[in-house]
């Protein structure tokens, strides 16, 4: 509050004043809060040493001990008193004490001290309030009552005294001002007939409570003006003022204009939002739409964000020059459906280059326009479709705003006034432009990750099965969905790998973590499977090796947190293995730290494999178990990563629950399983990737296999190759007999040479034709190379040679050796 010093001249026979006053303002606590040069030159006290001091220091040795009674009056006082000068001595003086409140609200008090030359005997014994104001003159009563009119009057804020029928007793030259009425001709006035229509009931309804309830209170109204300039807002406040009995007669209204600070804090909240709201997401598109939605309304009627193009594909956009074509990323409007756009979200705009919101792409710098600027009569002579919607709506305002962050022009914002009916203003443009900057980054931070993604999702796909495998053991779909998440894409991965003897290993497996070196792992991974496959281990042997695969490669690797990567990199994984033979209908299963698969039987049954899981890959030292059952044909396999059960916050038993209920339900083909599980588990957005794979089971039957058991003896060959002829014939198949007995003879002929009994011949008809021959012993052979006059070692050449594939796999009575040979014509199932 700023203290102002009053000229004063002698009062009409009373004793004669200094030509200031000296006036200070203490708040409820007795501190002092304000201070006039007078009181400066009275007391001696600077401003800095009297502001925040309390007022007991600045006071007589007489006065303290009644300053709190006389902080906890709310009514005014005067009186004689003495106060304390900087050197210690006292001055005796007039003082006067008015109540009001702060801007806040809480009470204080105005002081104003009017020196004076001599004090009567009786005020030694005075304290203020009591005996001593009986002592004063007439005219010292009127020159106090002169210098209290004189503030008042020339107060610069609207104040107006009212009774309490709200007419107006008294006026400040403030209000006057406000009013642009004198204040003789507001008297009598009610005070309502002075403020604009939409605020009357507001402020009437206010005053009428403080007289009610003698509490001091506060509006904020807004007053709405003529089109073309800001609507301004008051701040109002109303004070109670009391008769000498204590009771609420009068109240005060004063009024600050407050227009500026409020359109100031609603430009910061604005901001604020911005912050909070854009860039929930690491998506283009909807980062655009979030700055759109909280544009609109606020600062626009319309407003549309429009980006370069390749920034949708996650690049960074190239120099342009002439016509800018971008594609529309989002709109707003205060009109449901935005009736004013001129193009749908995802369609391309093609600006001219002189138009404004390609001179902002080109220049980085924003401009706002009027609809009768000649920059936008000649774009609207170009594009009268857009023109148009201009004339339409009534749109009287337009500003070009540039996307730009980190020295890249992502796109423009316009944004429009039609609705509104003030222009935008430098206010506004400078605050559409921190609005864009802000954005612009958010929106290049959505173009970065979208590149990092499209590149680990390239990376994970092409490390995944392109296609399923070929063979005949169980049909398969499958389904790999990344996470939509910023954690970025992920280590699942399923396989499909045809073994020797119609055989088929089904896996899916998980790496923790997120980003690319999960997906590299990943692939790493797979690639090893893959190659112990082929080594036709049994599936618990097989993750005894991935385990020990796991430990050396987290062994060669720095652990810790990788910042760029946003993964944790201690390698560990989980994996399911199963291997499933037609001929037999068994399926082998083993599991290092995976969930189980589901298993839908012919007869409708659903329910989990009982399986006990191992420990994750990467913990090393423990052993994995496997577990074998006969399937009916037709049973179906579910294998998945556990995003597909935990998603939306489940924790896995309750998503384990709805796997289950929903393959309890039709589903006419296995993609459509796999459709009906995505879509019934996982929400919109997920957190995690999801690999599935779901396998139904053939069966071959026994008409397909034909086996023996032959002597260890030389003579056994023929014989094998003479059975083997009449199986061939029996199925049809004599354009394979000559190729199908030289193998069975260089097998035979190995086994019984180099092998241990019992020797046995199978052959298997399948989509190849496939020829196997065990015996007891666990020596491996390998191909050599034989010389002009060896006898021997060319067997296996010629089995290679012939055969499609061939290879070893160790059983626990010894070893088979196996050899698949193409069949002429379609397969049995196709």
């Amino acid at each position: 509050m700023d203290m102002h010093d009053a000229t004063l001249g002698d009062g009409p026979g009373g004793p004669p004043f200094p030509a200031f006053s000296a006036t200070a303002v203490v708040d409820a606590r007795g501190t002092v809060v304000g201070w006039s040069e007078g009181a400066e030159r009275l007391l001696g006290h600077s401003r800095e040493e009297a502001v925040s001091s309390p007022v007991d220091r600045l006071l007589g040795p007489d006065v303290p001990q009644a300053t709190g009674r006389l902080l906890a009056r709310s009514a005014g006082w005067s009186g004689t008193a003495e106060l304390r000068h900087r050197d210690g001595r006292t001055l005796p003086v007039w003082l006067e004490v008015h109540p009001s409140l702060n801007d806040a609200g809480a009470l204080q008090w105005l002081v104003v001290a009017l020196p004076a030359d001599r004090v009567t005997a009786s005020r030694q014994e005075g304290r203020p309030g009591g005996p001593a104001e009986e002592t004063r003159t007439a005219d010292e009563r009127e020159a106090d009552r002169r210098t209290a009119e004189e503030a008042f009057l020339q107060c610069r804020l609207p104040v107006a005294v009212c009774d309490e029928r709200l007419r107006i007793l008294r006026a400040s030259d403030g209000l006057a001002r406000e009013a642009g009425l004198a204040e003789e001709r507001m008297r009598g006035l009610p005070v309502t007939d002075l403020l604009p229509t939409p605020v009357r009931r507001e402020v009437e309804a206010g005053m009428l409570r403080v007289l009610e309830t003698g509490e001091p209170g506060r509006l904020e109204v807004h007053v709405g003006t003529p089109a073309g300039s800001r609507e301004r807002v008051w701040s109002v406040s109303l004070s109670p003022l009391r008769n000498p009995a204590g009771r609420v007669h009068r109240v005060e209204l004063t009024v600050l204009d407050t227009t500026e600070e409020y359109w100031a804090r609603e430009r910061l909240a604005l901001l604020n939002d911005v912050s909070t709201q854009v860039g929930s997401t690491l998506d283009v598109t909807r980062t655009a739409q979030e700055m759109a939605d909280v544009a609109v309304g606020r600062l626009a009627d319309f407003v549309t964000v429009d980006l370069l193009d390749p920034l949708f594909r996650g690049s960074e956009p190239k120099p342009f020059a002439g016509t800018v074509p971008l594609r529309r990323a989002a709109q707003a409007s205060i009109f449901p459906g935005v009736p004013e756009a001129v193009t749908e979200p995802g369609e391309l705009d093609y600006y001219p280059e002189d138009s404004p919101p390609a001179v902002c792409l080109a220049t980085g710098r924003p401009s706002q326009h009027s609809v009768l600027d000649e920059a936008v009569v000649k774009w609207g002579a170009r594009d009268p479709s857009r023109m148009g919607t201009v004339h339409r709506f009534g749109v009287h305002s337009i500003m070009a705003v540039p996307l730009r962050a980190r020295g890249i022009t992502l796109g423009v914002a316009v944004l429009v006034r039609h609705r509104h009916p003030e222009p935008f203003d430098d206010d506004d443009l400078r605050l559409a432009g921190e609005i864009a900057a802000r954005a612009a980054v958010s929106v290049d931070n959505a173009r970065r990750y979208t590149r990092e993604r499209a590149t680990a999702l390239a990376l994970q796909r092409s490390l995944l099965p392109q296609r399923p495998a070929v063979q005949e053991a169980v049909s398969v779909a499958s389904c790999y969905l990344p996470a939509s998440s910023r954690a970025g894409v992920g280590g699942d991965w399923f396989d499909v790998i045809p073994l020797s003897g119609a055989r088929v290993a089904l896996v899916v497996g998980d790496v923790v973590g997120h980003g690319l070196r999960a997906s590299a792992t990943m692939g790493r991974l797979r690639t090893a499977v893959r190659t112990l496959a082929d080594v036709d281990l049994p599936p618990d042997e097989l993750l005894v090796h991935l385990d020990d695969l796991v430990a050396h490669l987290a062994a060669e690797e720095n652990t810790g947190t990788e910042p760029e990567l946003e993964v944790v990199t201690d390698l560990v994984a989980t994996c399911l293995y199963v291997v499933y033979d037609p001929v037999s209908r068994l399926c082998c299963i083993s599991s290092a730290g995976h969930p189980p698969p589901a298993l839908v039987t012919p007869d409708g049954a659903v329910g989990l494999v009982d399986l006990s899981p191992g420990p994750p890959l990467g913990v090393g030292g423990l052993p994995f178990e496997s577990v074998e059952r006969k399937l009916p044909e037709g049973s179906v396999l579910v294998l998945y990563t556990d995003g597909l059960v935990e998603a939306g916050g489940r924790d896995i038993d309750t998503g384990t629950d709805e796997l289950l209920r929903v393959l309890a339900g039709p589903a006419p083909s296995l993609e459509d399983a796999c459709s009906t599980l995505t879509r019934a588990l996982l929400p919109e957005r997920t957190t995690d990737d999801v690999a599935l794979l779901v396998a139904r089971t053939r069966a071959l039957d026994a008409d397909q296999v034909a086996s023996w058991e032959l002597p260890s003896d030389p003579a056994a060959v023929s014989r094998a190759r003479s059975m083997a002829s009449e199986r061939l014939t029996a199925w049809g198949l004599e354009d394979a007999a000559f190729t199908t007995e030289l193998v069975v003879s260089e097998l035979v002929t190995n086994a019984i040479r180099y092998g241990s009994p019992p020797v046995r011949l199978r052959l298997i008809r399948d989509g190849v034709l496939v020829c196997e021959v065990s015996d007891g012993s666990s020596t491996a052979p390998h191909l050599r190379r034989a010389r002009t006059y060896d006898e021997g070692g060319r067997g296996l050449l010629l089995v290679a040679q012939f055969a499609q594939r061939w290879g070893t796999r160790h059983t626990q009575g010894g070893k088979t050796i196996w050899a698949e040979i193409a069949l002429p014509g379609p397969a049995p199932w196709s």
